[in-house]
């Protein structure tokens, strides 16, 4: 096997020249998990799954005919820290030299399949291009988010200058390997009690509970959710509004059973009693803790005006939420409240279905606050071109109905908009009312604040996900509320290494992406409080680069068709260096190359 040296490396990044991403092509439509969800009802009873569910695991050792061989390149061939796809028979690997050693490595990300020859090679691990996961290279394991699983490590052989590849065929096919994990060993039959007990089953919730079990953790979890259904990917419900919840879920029903991962769901905490580690469900169903984690979530704004209760006004929450919108939408005309990441990832999608799609947004721009007034403009163009159409500076006055249902939306400016279906995306706040007499610290504004360790004021008590402010670390340890799917699953994970008293702190960079009419924006960083933006290549073409700095340091960036840049300055960032502006005012990117300062 080649083996990985633990000698310390300089931060250095190797890379091949940035050309545009031809083959964006499967990015957002495959969802990982497959599998048919059907929660178990929470109805007060403790509930007790049997050991002898088992999912089927890989073999450690295949037997010699499961495996293939085969030799892919001189050792000359590859420069270090370069990167190539190798075909093996049964499928493709990544091949990786760096240190004058050799790796091997499932070549695509598990998280919707990006090819990792694409991404980013640094300090012994390979980030994804679309959406900045990162690889260990030396055991294919995942070291930062999103997703859930890693990728399989083959072994390689150097002979006379030759490199030979062996791999189970299996691995070659499943492109994903899930970490080795504990079973839960506590009968939990007619128990009151849990060790662990997680409220909230989003990205947080379900990383912790994993890390957990696959850091040894054998005794009982309970994982509860208001939601009908057991983990699923919320993130992609406005992008594909179609999607089903079997599509979206995270992990199969098998997967719970097999490491014994509780799931209570419809289940809804109504108070926290610290003094006395224990919880009240609304059904009057009492659970007592030993460790508790708050990954709640949060809830979406709704609007306030007149007629805000008629029928066919959305917010979207859930899978039903988002195919109910799409039915009414077909062939008629929909109306968008908020030009964020939600009501445009809404807009577009109904562009090719919906009769007609209009926006209204208090800004003058979408995107605004989060991308600044140019890039905002380029985007809005690119709807424009696509038949929405948009109503700015103005909100909603009133929502008017015809026998009970949405007929017309009403602005301030006194436009009058037909619709038959209003989406409302106008924000949202932690979802914390539950815990307000409960001692656990709250925010002005309701958040949870937490330290590094991802711990509540409460021993015992941590917090992750939306619902959370937390010392952002490259930001002067600021604390700051990052709503992401990507910080959520990092959030969870220190959460439970604290739970195992393993000094864990949280210091991924923000990675955020989103989808429209096909074209992908992928921004990474902290970019609240930005005084500039500095844009590199063809706004109107939407093929830039965009700086996001503040003073003379680069916060965040943000870019289109421009792969892998933005995990190319995640990974700088991560590294501990600053970006200065005028490293990115000149337009030359030799920084980026590790040839810069």
């Amino acid at each position: 096997m080649g083996g990985c040296f633990s000698k310390p490396k300089p931060v250095e990044l190797k890379i091949e020249v940035v050309l545009p991403e031809k083959e964006r092509g499967k990015e957002e439509l495959s969802a990982s998990g497959k599998g048919s969800p059907r929660g178990y009802q929470g109805n007060g009873t403790a509930r007790h799954f049997h050991a002898e569910e088992r999912l089927p695991t890989p073999q450690p050792y295949p037997s010699p005919q499961d495996c293939v061989e085969a030799t892919v390149c001189h050792v000359k061939d590859l420069e270090n820290g370069q990167m190539r796809e190798v075909e093996l028979g049964w499928g493709k690997v990544l091949l990786v030299k760096d240190n004058g050693e050799f790796h091997a490595l499932g070549h695509k990300c598990p998280h919707y399949g990006a090819p990792l020859v694409k991404g980013v090679l640094s300090r012994g691990r390979v980030r994804c291009p679309w959406h900045g996961a990162c690889f260990n290279i030396g055991t294919g394991d995942l070291e930062d988010f999103p997703g859930l699983d890693s990728l399989h490590k083959f072994q390689v052989k150097i002979e006379k200058e030759k490199v030979t590849v062996r791999a189970s065929k299996q691995a070659l096919q499943l492109q994903r390997r899930t970490k080795v994990m504990a079973k839960c060993i506590s009968p939990s039959a007619g128990h009151s009690s849990t060790n662990v007990l997680i409220v909230g089953a989003g990205a947080a919730g379900l990383v912790c509970a994993e890390t957990l079990r696959q850091e040894g953790f054998s005794d009982r979890i309970v994982l509860c959710t208001l939601d009908r259904h057991l983990p699923y990917d919320r993130a992609k419900l406005s992008k594909s509004l179609d999607a089903q919840p079997e599509q979206l879920a995270l992990r199969p029903k098998e997967f719970f059973r097999a490491y014994g991962i509780e799931m209570l769901t419809e289940a809804q905490v109504v108070t926290v009693d610290v003094r006395n580690k224990k919880v009240v469900f609304k059904d009057g169903f009492k659970l007592e803790y030993s460790k508790l984690l708050l990954a709640p979530g949060s809830s979406p704004k709704t609007l306030t005006c007149k007629g805000k209760d008629i029928e066919n006004v959305f917010t979207i929450r859930t899978p039903e939420d988002a195919n109910r919108v799409l039915r009414l939408a077909r062939g008629r005309n929909a109306v968008v409240v908020g030009a964020g990441f939600l009501g445009m990832e809404v807009a577009a999608y109904l562009t090719e279905k919906a009769h007609s799609v209009s926006v209204v947004e208090l800004e003058e721009t979408p995107f605004r606050r989060f991308l600044g007034e140019r890039v905002g403009r380029a985007l809005m163009k690119m709807f424009e071109n696509n038949r929405v159409k948009f109503y700015m500076q103005t909100e909603v006055s009133e929502l008017r109905a015809q026998e009970g249902k949405l007929q017309e939306v009403v602005l301030k400016s006194s436009k009058v908009l037909r619709a038959d279906v209003c989406v409302v995306g106008i924000g949202a706040v932690p979802a914390t009312g539950f815990l307000r007499q409960s001692g656990i610290g709250l925010d002005s504004r309701g958040f949870i604040p937490v330290n590094k360790m991802m711990q509540t004021n409460i021993p015992g008590v941590f917090a992750a996900g939306d619902a959370v402010t937390f010392p952002l670390a490259w930001r002067n340890n600021r604390k700051v509320n990052i709503p992401h799917w990507q910080m959520a699953h990092a959030q969870g994970r220190v959460a439970a290494q604290n739970m195992l008293a393993q000094e864990a702190e949280i210091n991924t960079v923000p990675y955020l992406w989103t989808a429209m009419f096909g074209k992908s924006l992928r921004y990474a960083g902290y970019g609240e409080g930005f005084d500039d933006v500095i844009i590199q290549g063809d706004l109107e073409e939407l093929k830039f680069v965009a700086f996001y700095t503040k003073g003379d340091e680069v916060i965040a960036v943000a870019s289109m068709n421009y792969d892998p840049i933005v995990s190319k300055v995640a990974e700088v960032l991560a590294s501990g260096r600053a970006i200065r502006k005028r490293e990115v005012e000149t337009g030359d990117m030799s920084w980026l190359t590790g040839k810069g300062s």
